[in-house]
């Protein structure tokens, strides 16, 4: 937890200290210094797999690099931090991260997950955790509570659901689902993916949540060039099974890959600003064309969970999902057409992204359950980066006459 009040001060300074490197256990491989002054103000990057002992099996600190190491243990700190949380644990991948989650449970174990989750995340669930390791899986919309309460069962351990959710932007509201999971269960795991969200505008285990996953590969790392996924807790016991899933597994992320998010982290706070800004200006004007059947973004007064969003948020991302009037030859003529923003998978770099989650992020669910969700070919998701704002309006209004003349 941060002994800092404010956000960009903590995403700076916690787990920086330059006092704290002791350079009497080194690895190895000496690190690589960033900083030219004696108490490096940058944390250095230990690249070393292994680390010397001064007597056998008494390791001063490391022993091998994935069990622990100097520039990952910065990251873990600096995150945790940031969601006002106890301990983080970081894996070589969000869908690592999910893994070392799910794997707490147990044959025969019931997780109820959100219906509208990330196409990789429904995968994971359903072809490996149902079919290969035996747990039993509800999906609901949990934007209506009374679905979570009728999905309970005796082996329920684990809610699982985004907020906003990945594609269609719904709004759960977190401290009710706690409240209705802890009351038929105080065991049972609420679990809430604050990808789309970030520390920054939203902290799910301040309203209740036991674990919270990030993709570090998107807003918080922010730059497009890592792949790394977190876990974040308060919970003691929860945390030494993830450091176990980092010890016997291995999925890990490198020693540089952390140092390129701990130096990404110091410009969150202004990048999300940023993100939100432009969002909400662009979320606007889709509103207002004629070529646009709706618009999902939650910070707009029409957002269904509007009012809910308002409630436990302080902003919105710049993830926004629209409908085009028009079916998959218009979509395909639409994203061919962009110049500003990229037709890319992921989201949450400082530049634009485009995508049809219906034959790309999502193509791995059903396509009956697509079509009951609302994943259509003409539902599109843009990832608003922090381009100039005229730029970005101009680049999707070009495309838009292209597709729908």
């Amino acid at each position: 937890m941060s002994t800092f009040p404010h956000f960009g001060t903590a995403a700076i300074h916690v787990g920086q200290e330059p006092e704290q490197w002791d350079m009497n256990q080194v690895g190895v491989q000496l690190p690589i210094f960033q900083s030219k002054i004696l108490f490096q103000v940058v944390p250095p990057i230990s690249m070393s797999t292994t680390y010397k002992q001064d007597n056998p099996g008494e390791p001063v600190k490391h022993d091998y690099s994935r069990a622990g190491n100097p520039t990952r243990d910065v990251l873990q700190k600096n995150l945790a931090a940031l969601e006002d949380a106890k301990h983080c644990n970081l894996f070589a991948s969000g869908l690592a991260a999910t893994s070392a989650i799910i794997n707490s449970l147990n044959r025969g174990d019931h997780i109820v997950c959100s219906d509208d989750v990330y196409g990789g995340t429904q995968r994971y669930i359903n072809k490996i955790s149902v079919s290969k390791h035996g747990l039993e899986v509800t999906s609901v919309d949990l934007t209506e509570i009374e679905n979570l309460e009728k999905s309970i069962k005796p082996n329920t351990k684990m809610v699982w659901f985004e907020s906003p959710s990945n594609p269609l932007l719904k709004v759960v509201d977190i401290a009710a689902v706690v409240q209705v999971a802890k009351k038929a269960n105080s065991e049972i795991v609420v679990v809430v993916d604050n990808t789309f969200m970030t520390p920054y505008f939203q902290r799910p285990i301040s309203l209740g949540a036991d674990v919270v996953v990030h993709s570090i590969t998107k807003y918080i790392n922010g730059h497009s060039d890592v792949v790394m996924g977190a876990v974040i807790t308060d919970n003691d016991e929860f945390q030494q099974h993830l450091f176990f899933m980092q010890l016997a597994v291995g999925a890990v992320p490198s020693p540089f890959d952390c140092f390129l998010v701990n130096r990404g982290l110091k410009t969150l706070h202004i990048r999300m600003r940023a993100h939100y800004e432009n969002a909400l200006a662009v979320a606007k004007y889709l509103e207002a064309n004629d070529r646009i059947e709706s618009v999902l973004y939650p910070a707009l007064e029409s957002h269904p969970q509007h009012q809910v969003h308002q409630k436990q948020t302080k902003g919105m991302s710049g993830m926004i999902s629209f409908y085009l009037k028009g079916e998959l030859q218009q979509s395909r003529s639409f994203l061919s057409a962009l110049k500003v923003f990229t037709l890319a998978e992921s989201l949450g770099g400082y530049e634009s992204l485009a995508e049809l989650p219906s034959i790309m992020t999502h193509a791995s669910v059903p396509a009956e359950t697509r079509a009951v969700l609302g994943i259509t070919d003409n539902l599109i998701r843009i990832s608003v980066g922090i381009e100039d704002l005229d730029d970005l309006i101009a680049d999707l209004d070009q495309a838009l006459k292209i597709a729908i003349p």
